[in-house]
């Protein structure tokens, strides 16, 4: 393979890269959509679909592997190798938490939730918006936006607890929503497991241009 066709074949599965963050991104919109909804069959689509993802995962990793097995890539295109491996299995993973759920309204059904959702979809739309940024990040080579996106994490946990402990003091109030309380902290743990994997990534973005590998967010805000 020339110099030239190696370049381009890192394009291509930097591309490949995007479009399965555009897929992630859409089953995060959609399956909090369909939950609000009340939306079971979208629900399933969003179940269905996530093997689309986890099958283009397997695909870019194999081209990463093939790439680095042939081309003995050194420096910086190694770097940008072994951070797609990593950044593909973070976007399969938030993928399987917006699957999540999809599962969990599938279970609740048709049945009516149990508070109206007003932070649960706050708190999905501000791991989207890491989420494209991030990626943004990764296509620009902008560690100090990476840098930046990591600390939004705190954040999406600070909404999570507030979820978390609305929800509780209503299962103590009416033992009878425990079940359906619980599907809801289930929803609102997905979306933050959604924001500590975007972090991830940012911290793979810094690593891919810097060469250092260091946690960001340490803190609990």
């Amino acid at each position: 393979m020339t110099r030239e066709a190696y370049h381009k074949a890192l394009k291509e599965l930097q591309d490949e890269v995007m479009k399965m963050s555009a897929m992630v991104g859409t089953a995060i919109k959609e399956s909090m959509e369909a939950l609000k909804a009340r939306d079971v069959e979208k629900s399933r689509r969003i179940v269905k679909n996530d093997m689309l993802i986890n099958r283009m995962r397997f695909d870019i990793e194999e081209k990463c592997i093939r790439l680095i097995a042939t081309q003995q890539p050194m420096a910086v295109d190694l770097r940008i190798l072994a951070s797609i491996i990593n950044v593909i299995t973070d976007l399969e993973r938030i993928g399987d938490h917006a699957e999540g759920i999809a599962k969990i309204s599938v279970s609740i059904g048709d049945e009516p939730l149990v508070k109206p959702l007003i932070d649960m979809p706050v708190m999905a739309g501000k791991a989207l918006s890491m989420l494209q940024r991030c990626m943004t990040a990764f296509v620009e080579r902008d560690s100090e936006t990476a840098k930046k996106i990591c600390n939004e994490d705190d954040e999406v946990d600070a909404l999570y607890d507030t979820i978390y402990n609305e929800l509780v003091l209503m299962m103590v109030q009416d033992p009878k929503i425990i079940k359906d309380a619980t599907y809801l902290i289930w929803a609102a743990h997905n979306i933050e497991r959604m924001a500590d994997r975007v972090t991830n990534i940012a911290e793979r973005v810094v690593y891919m241009v810097t060469g250092k590998m260091e946690e960001m967010n340490v803190s609990k805000y």
